[in-house]
């Protein structure tokens, strides 16, 4: 992996706090998002809008930002080649649990590894896709990340996104108190994309040379959250789809 600047020496320690709080999250994170009365529902939901935003597979598709491995697994078992990487080393535990346990029922199930979302250690050009949910809002350098990603892709290749102006207020006004001492002023300072909405991210990846950019609402997603409920803490909150592609030149 690239080493980090001298400049940009303090993302760091943003980086390692960060990291900390959703380690120690990832347990009850992973189990609500496998909560039985919607799994099927949110399966089915979340199957169509990746199969929709991605080529057809297999295609060899890196998970930034992936959490404990739900969009991951779901991506392989469409078929795809799917690597994830987290920088969170609880949540990279937990999507090695579920991947044995795939690779038992399937033969087959996501590579993941702890990484840098932000600089993922890839093969510049090796990948057809980049996918990401709910990682923009939490990006400590998000130019650098597109820039990363641009160059992870090959020409034509696909990034997709999908997040939610989650802290609208800023991370400031969050709920619990563990969030708010991870998440605090210094941290904050860091990801202004907590607060921005979907066309302030869309333009983001347009300034970052990807063409092809659209952002699209997730109505069914929506739906489910304001049926189902959504976590302790949080209230439903529309959901958009980014979707961009690397120019085949350039």
């Amino acid at each position: 992996m690239t080493p980090t600047p001298d400049h940009a020496a303090p993302s760091a320690s943003v980086q390692d706090r960060v990291d900390a709080y959703w380690t120690a999250r990832a347990p009850a994170y992973d189990d609500y998002q496998q909560r039985p009365e919607r799994r099927e529902l949110d399966r089915r939901a979340w199957a169509e809008v990746w199969g929709g935003a991605l080529p057809p597979a297999p295609a060899r598709v890196l998970d930034v930002g992936c959490g404990s491995g739900y969009v991951a697994c779901l991506l392989a078992d469409a078929g795809h080649d799917v690597v994830g990487v987290d920088s969170a080393t609880g949540m990279v535990d937990r999507a090695r649990e579920h991947a044995a346990a795939m690779a038992a029922r399937t033969g087959r199930a996501p590579d993941f590894r702890v990484g840098d979302a932000v600089d993922p250690d890839l093969a510049p050009g090796s990948l057809d896709a980049v996918v990401g949910r709910y990682v923009l809002w939490t990006l400590r350098d998000a130019p650098a990340a597109l820039a990363a990603w641009w160059r992870l892709l090959r020409p034509g290749g696909t990034l997709a996104m999908v997040d939610a102006t989650w802290f609208p207020d800023g991370l400031a006004a969050a709920e619990g108190d563990a969030f708010r001492s991870a998440y605090d002023e210094q941290v904050a300072a860091r990801m202004p994309l907590a607060a921005a909405d979907a066309e302030q991210k869309a333009a983001l990846v347009a300034a970052a040379g990807f063409v092809d950019v659209r952002s699209t609402r997730l109505e069914t997603v929506w739906e489910l959250d304001r049926t189902h409920g959504v976590a302790p803490g949080h209230t439903p909150t529309p959901q958009h789809l980014l979707t961009a592609r690397r120019p085949l030149a350039g």
